[in-house]
Protein backbone atom coordinates (compact mmCIF):
# COMPACT_ATOMS: atom_id res chain seq x y z
CA UNK A 1 0.00 0.00 0.00
CA UNK A 2 1.51 3.40 -0.97
CA UNK A 3 -0.16 7.34 -0.02
CA UNK A 4 0.89 10.52 -1.14
CA UNK A 5 2.34 12.20 1.75
CA UNK A 6 -0.27 15.03 2.65
CA UNK A 7 1.14 18.56 1.73
CA UNK A 8 3.89 17.08 -0.86
CA UNK A 9 1.90 15.25 -4.02
CA UNK A 10 5.13 14.51 -5.46
CA UNK A 11 6.46 11.81 -2.63
CA UNK A 12 4.76 8.95 -1.54
CA UNK A 13 5.15 6.45 1.48
CA UNK A 14 5.19 3.07 0.78
CA UNK A 15 6.98 -0.61 2.72
CA UNK A 16 10.84 -0.75 1.79
CA UNK A 17 12.85 -3.88 1.56
CA UNK A 18 15.74 -5.03 2.64
CA UNK A 19 14.29 -5.04 6.52
CA UNK A 20 16.09 -7.52 9.04
CA UNK A 21 12.36 -9.74 8.98
CA UNK A 22 11.10 -8.68 5.71
CA UNK A 23 7.38 -9.15 5.85
CA UNK A 24 4.31 -7.17 5.93
CA UNK A 25 2.95 -8.53 9.38
CA UNK A 26 6.48 -7.27 10.52
CA UNK A 27 6.31 -3.95 9.05
CA UNK A 28 5.68 -1.15 11.65
CA UNK A 29 4.77 2.91 10.85
CA UNK A 30 8.72 4.04 11.37
CA UNK A 31 9.68 1.20 8.85
CA UNK A 32 8.18 2.74 5.52
CA UNK A 33 9.99 5.02 3.56
CA UNK A 34 9.60 8.31 1.56
CA UNK A 35 10.17 7.73 -2.01
CA UNK A 36 9.97 10.84 -4.97
CA UNK A 37 7.64 10.16 -8.48
CA UNK A 38 10.35 8.28 -9.83
CA UNK A 39 10.37 5.67 -7.38
CA UNK A 40 13.45 7.22 -5.56
CA UNK A 41 14.41 6.64 -1.78
CA UNK A 42 13.93 10.31 0.28
CA UNK A 43 13.73 9.41 3.19
CA UNK A 44 13.33 6.15 5.79
CA UNK A 45 15.44 3.62 7.36
CA UNK A 46 18.96 3.43 6.91
CA UNK A 47 20.48 0.58 4.34
CA UNK A 48 16.51 -0.25 3.40
CA UNK A 49 15.80 0.14 -0.52
CA UNK A 50 11.99 0.95 -2.01
CA UNK A 51 9.69 -1.98 -2.49
CA UNK A 52 10.97 -3.83 -5.58
CA UNK A 53 8.10 -3.37 -7.63
CA UNK A 54 8.58 0.74 -6.23
CA UNK A 55 7.28 1.72 -9.94
CA UNK A 56 4.18 0.64 -10.29
CA UNK A 57 3.24 3.09 -7.32
CA UNK A 58 5.78 5.79 -9.11
CA UNK A 59 4.45 5.70 -12.30
CA UNK A 60 0.68 5.69 -11.61
CA UNK A 61 0.61 8.11 -9.36
CA UNK A 62 2.05 10.26 -11.65
CA UNK A 63 -0.24 9.54 -14.47
CA UNK A 64 -3.28 9.99 -12.16
CA UNK A 65 -3.24 13.30 -9.74
CA UNK A 66 -6.67 11.57 -8.79
CA UNK A 67 -5.29 9.02 -7.00
CA UNK A 68 -3.45 9.48 -3.80
CA UNK A 69 -3.14 5.37 -2.87
CA UNK A 70 -2.39 2.74 -4.68
CA UNK A 71 -2.23 -1.26 -3.71
CA UNK A 72 -0.88 -4.36 -5.24
CA UNK A 73 -1.21 -7.89 -4.05
CA UNK A 74 -1.35 -10.97 -5.12
CA UNK A 75 -4.53 -12.51 -3.94
CA UNK A 76 -5.07 -15.97 -5.18
CA UNK A 77 -8.83 -15.85 -6.58
CA UNK A 78 -7.45 -12.62 -8.97
CA UNK A 79 -4.58 -14.33 -10.16
CA UNK A 80 -5.57 -17.40 -10.92
CA UNK A 81 -8.57 -16.21 -12.53
CA UNK A 82 -6.00 -14.08 -14.60
CA UNK A 83 -4.50 -16.87 -15.41
CA UNK A 84 -7.79 -19.12 -16.54
CA UNK A 85 -8.21 -15.54 -18.79
CA UNK A 86 -12.07 -14.88 -16.92
CA UNK A 87 -13.26 -11.33 -16.56
CA UNK A 88 -14.68 -11.12 -13.26
CA UNK A 89 -18.41 -10.93 -13.27
CA UNK A 90 -20.87 -9.02 -10.76
CA UNK A 91 -21.90 -11.65 -8.76
CA UNK A 92 -22.81 -9.76 -5.11
CA UNK A 93 -23.62 -6.77 -3.87
CA UNK A 94 -19.86 -6.07 -2.22
CA UNK A 95 -17.67 -4.73 -5.12
CA UNK A 96 -20.24 -4.80 -7.75
CA UNK A 97 -19.98 -1.61 -9.18
CA UNK A 98 -16.12 -2.08 -9.83
CA UNK A 99 -16.14 -4.77 -11.86
CA UNK A 100 -18.96 -3.67 -14.03
CA UNK A 101 -16.76 -3.11 -16.67
CA UNK A 102 -14.14 -5.32 -17.31
CA UNK A 103 -11.12 -5.01 -15.19
CA UNK A 104 -8.07 -4.65 -17.65
CA UNK A 105 -5.17 -7.25 -17.55
CA UNK A 106 -1.26 -6.36 -17.49
CA UNK A 107 -0.22 -9.41 -19.91
CA UNK A 108 3.05 -9.95 -17.90
CA UNK A 109 3.83 -12.15 -15.32
CA UNK A 110 7.19 -10.94 -14.24
CA UNK A 111 7.40 -8.04 -11.71
CA UNK A 112 7.46 -4.80 -12.26
CA UNK A 113 10.52 -3.27 -11.87
CA UNK A 114 11.56 -0.76 -14.59
CA UNK A 115 10.24 2.49 -15.82
CA UNK A 116 9.56 1.08 -19.22
CA UNK A 117 7.40 -1.77 -17.25
CA UNK A 118 5.63 0.77 -14.66
CA UNK A 119 4.82 3.21 -17.22
CA UNK A 120 3.23 0.31 -19.51
CA UNK A 121 1.20 -0.87 -16.45
CA UNK A 122 -0.34 2.21 -15.54
CA UNK A 123 -1.40 2.80 -19.52
CA UNK A 124 -3.12 -0.35 -19.36
CA UNK A 125 -4.72 0.72 -15.80
CA UNK A 126 -5.54 4.06 -17.61
CA UNK A 127 -8.36 5.84 -15.38
CA UNK A 128 -9.88 2.34 -14.06
CA UNK A 129 -10.29 1.90 -10.70
CA UNK A 130 -8.44 -1.81 -10.87
CA UNK A 131 -5.88 -4.17 -12.86
CA UNK A 132 -4.56 -7.81 -13.08
CA UNK A 133 -1.63 -8.47 -13.72
CA UNK A 134 -1.48 -11.74 -15.63
CA UNK A 135 -0.22 -14.94 -13.11
CA UNK A 136 0.84 -12.02 -10.71
CA UNK A 137 -1.37 -10.18 -8.71
CA UNK A 138 -3.76 -7.34 -9.10
CA UNK A 139 -3.29 -3.25 -8.68
CA UNK A 140 -6.38 -0.74 -7.30
CA UNK A 141 -5.99 2.86 -6.74
CA UNK A 142 -8.33 5.32 -4.69
CA UNK A 143 -8.64 8.82 -3.31
CA UNK A 144 -7.57 7.18 0.10
CA UNK A 145 -6.12 4.37 1.63
CA UNK A 146 -9.48 3.37 2.68
CA UNK A 147 -10.81 3.61 -1.01
CA UNK A 148 -7.76 1.96 -2.21
CA UNK A 149 -7.82 -1.18 0.38
CA UNK A 150 -11.31 -1.10 -0.03
CA UNK A 151 -11.50 -1.98 -3.53
CA UNK A 152 -8.91 -4.55 -3.44
CA UNK A 153 -10.74 -6.83 -0.97
CA UNK A 154 -14.09 -5.93 -3.09
CA UNK A 155 -12.21 -7.14 -6.24
CA UNK A 156 -10.54 -10.53 -4.70
CA UNK A 157 -14.12 -11.47 -3.13
CA UNK A 158 -15.48 -10.98 -6.41
CA UNK A 159 -12.99 -12.96 -7.75
CA UNK A 160 -13.81 -15.61 -5.07
CA UNK A 161 -17.13 -15.72 -6.30
CA UNK A 162 -16.76 -15.82 -9.98
CA UNK A 163 -14.60 -18.86 -8.82
CA UNK A 164 -16.90 -20.36 -6.88
CA UNK A 165 -19.58 -20.07 -9.87
CA UNK A 166 -16.89 -21.45 -12.28
CA UNK A 167 -16.51 -24.48 -10.59
CA UNK A 168 -20.72 -25.00 -9.95
CA UNK A 169 -21.88 -24.81 -13.25
CA UNK A 170 -18.97 -24.15 -16.14
CA UNK A 171 -17.50 -21.50 -18.06
CA UNK A 172 -21.49 -20.11 -19.16
CA UNK A 173 -22.91 -18.79 -15.47
CA UNK A 174 -24.94 -16.06 -14.84
CA UNK A 175 -24.36 -12.86 -13.36
CA UNK A 176 -25.70 -9.80 -11.83
CA UNK A 177 -27.05 -7.80 -15.23
CA UNK A 178 -25.81 -3.81 -15.52
CA UNK A 179 -29.03 -3.02 -15.06
CA UNK A 180 -29.60 -4.77 -11.53
CA UNK A 181 -26.20 -3.31 -10.67
CA UNK A 182 -27.46 0.13 -11.74
CA UNK A 183 -30.10 0.45 -9.48
CA UNK A 184 -27.28 1.25 -6.60
CA UNK A 185 -27.11 4.56 -8.40
CA UNK A 186 -29.00 7.34 -7.24
CA UNK A 187 -31.06 6.16 -4.27
CA UNK A 188 -33.25 8.14 -1.88
CA UNK A 189 -30.35 8.92 1.04
CA UNK A 190 -30.92 7.49 3.75
CA UNK A 191 -31.93 10.47 5.74
CA UNK A 192 -35.10 11.57 3.52
CA UNK A 193 -36.33 8.08 4.33
CA UNK A 194 -39.16 8.54 6.80
CA UNK A 195 -38.37 5.39 8.89
CA UNK A 196 -34.48 7.30 9.61
CA UNK A 197 -34.85 10.64 9.06
CA UNK A 198 -36.20 11.16 13.15
CA UNK A 199 -33.57 9.23 14.73
CA UNK A 200 -30.87 11.22 11.80
CA UNK A 201 -32.37 14.02 13.61
CA UNK A 202 -32.32 13.50 17.08
CA UNK A 203 -28.34 12.08 16.02
CA UNK A 204 -27.70 16.11 14.33
CA UNK A 205 -26.07 13.93 11.29
CA UNK A 206 -25.85 11.50 9.00
CA UNK A 207 -25.90 8.00 9.98
CA UNK A 208 -22.42 6.59 10.77
CA UNK A 209 -20.64 5.04 8.19
CA UNK A 210 -17.35 3.51 7.21
CA UNK A 211 -17.68 0.69 10.27
CA UNK A 212 -15.91 -2.57 8.02
CA UNK A 213 -12.79 -0.02 7.63
CA UNK A 214 -12.88 0.98 11.34
CA UNK A 215 -12.43 -2.38 12.44
CA UNK A 216 -10.03 -3.35 10.04
CA UNK A 217 -7.55 -0.18 11.48
CA UNK A 218 -8.72 -1.42 14.66
CA UNK A 219 -7.05 -4.78 14.58
CA UNK A 220 -4.18 -3.18 12.52
CA UNK A 221 -3.56 -0.69 15.51
CA UNK A 222 -3.78 -3.62 17.75
CA UNK A 223 -0.91 -5.82 16.16
CA UNK A 224 1.14 -2.31 16.21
Amino acid sequence: VSVRVPGHPDLFVVKGRGYRADALPAMRPEDMVVVDMDGVWVDGPKNVVPCFEVKIHSCILRDRPDVNSVVHVHPKYSVLLSVLQRQIQPMCQEGAKLVLDPIPVYQHQKIVTTEAEGAELAQVLGNSPAAMLFGHGTVTVGSSVEESVTRILQLEYAAKMNYYALSALGPDYPSISDVLVDEMSGRTPLSELPHFAEPIRKAAGQPRVGGVWQWYTQQVSADL
